[in-house]
């Protein structure tokens, strides 16, 4: 039995891992248990991943929570190591860029144990941005890189990475939201918003170079004010971005704007039923980039770079470097005109990369 500790700990990482969990169980070579960090430890944001997506209760909660990255970073460390020392795994994989990716990539190399990274090799150009440093130095030593897109095999072969350790396989996010489609459609969040298709836009902000400010909260309002002239906007708002809006003693003026429809964070499949269904999205994530890409959905995103150029070079994505909200209301006015690109999907996002992974796994741990 090849043992393989699956390492999940903010809410991306939910969806990456679930499919490969998924596809590790129905392989009678492999036995795959789930480490959650705690990083996300609110309900909303972490317990409710595993319900939606049919996972099993991770068989390790380190309660890592919140804090610096340096704390988040130290403390998963310390935690991880004990499971490490415990369940002497053949294989760790970690997924994204988060601190837990790092965190327990270094626990798992310094005890001689291979590490697989999924979504490896992407790379925004911006060392600034933590899940940079994450990224890179996680590439640096892991063993086997499991690649998204083309841009992946570039960056890597660039850095100096021998081709004998990447993989490019495709995108596990597609594999969860291709699978979960069908239950998605069967939520009642469209009924309980009162919303119809194409009628309104989603926004989601949390990055700290946007809300951590009241300028760029300022600048969120007057993005949001405009978009309800023409659509509703429903916004699901980060815990962090509610909990700057009252620091800066803007949430009345925030809840104030007719048109906006205010949530907290929504659970995977309702999520995913209103990105279907929405006319446009506004954004700084990473992933909703490559899961608007899939269903052609126009996103704008408000970063100065992107990890994930597939996205805006042959899908639906478009950058804006900062948050201006007239530049929003021109692109808004195209797209609503319908002039935006067609995007195409990128190879591989099919819905079958973890079963490619799991496929090399056993190929190669079993020599």
């Amino acid at each position: 039995m090849i043992k393989i500790l699956n390492i999940v700990g903010a809410r991306p990482n939910f969806m990456k891992v679930a499919p490969l969990h998924r596809a590790f169980e129905q392989r009678p070579e492999i036995e795959s248990k789930i480490v959650h960090t705690g990083q996300h430890f609110d309900a909303k944001m972490s317990d409710v991943f595993f319900e939606q997506l049919q996972m099993p209760k991770p068989h390790y909660f380190l309660g890592v929570g919140g804090g610096s990255h340096t704390e988040v970073t130290a403390k998963t460390m310390i935690e991880f190591e004990k499971v490490l020392l415990e369940e002497k795994p053949d294989l760790v994989l970690v997924v994204g860029d988060v601190n837990a990716t790092l965190a327990c990539t270094l626990v798992a190399i310094k005890s001689h144990i291979p590490v697989a990274h999924v979504e490896a090799g992407l790379r925004s150009g911006d060392r600034a941005m933590p899940e940079e440093l994450n990224r890179i130095l996680t590439d640096s030593v892991a063993e086997y890189l499991f690649i998204t897109e083309q841009s992946g095999v570039d960056n890597l072969k660039h850095e100096g990475v021998p081709d004998e350790k990447v993989f490019f396989v495709g995108n596990v996010m597609i594999d969860s939201l291709v699978h979960y489609l069908e239950k998605a459609r069967e939520t009642s969040v469209l009924e309980d918003l009162n919303l119809q298709k194409d009628e309104y836009a989603v926004v989601t902000m949390h990055r700290p170079a946007n809300v951590d400010t009241p300028e760029g909260l300022e600048a969120i309002l007057n993005i949001i004010a405009d978009t309800t002239r023409y659509k509703k906007v429903v916004l699901p708002i980060h815990p962090r971005t509610a909990n700057n809006f009252k620091k800066f003693g803007l949430s009345e003026k925030l809840e104030a704007i007719e048109g906006l429809i205010l949530t907290e964070p929504q659970g995977y499949l309702e999520f995913l039923q209103l990105m279907q269904n929405a006319s446009i999205i506004i954004t700084d994530s990473g992933g909703i980039q490559e899961e608007t890409t899939f269903l052609q959905i126009p996103c704008l995103t408000f970063r100065d770079s992107t990890e994930r150029p597939i996205t805006v070079e042959i899908g639906t994505n478009q950058l804006l470097a900062d948050l201006n909200p007239v530049t929003v209301h021109e692109k808004l006015l195209e797209i609503l005109a319908g002039k935006t690109k067609k995007g195409l999907i990128p190879p591989l996002w099919d819905g079958h990369t973890s079963e490619r992974i799991a496929d090399i796994l056993i190929e190669k741990l079993n020599k």
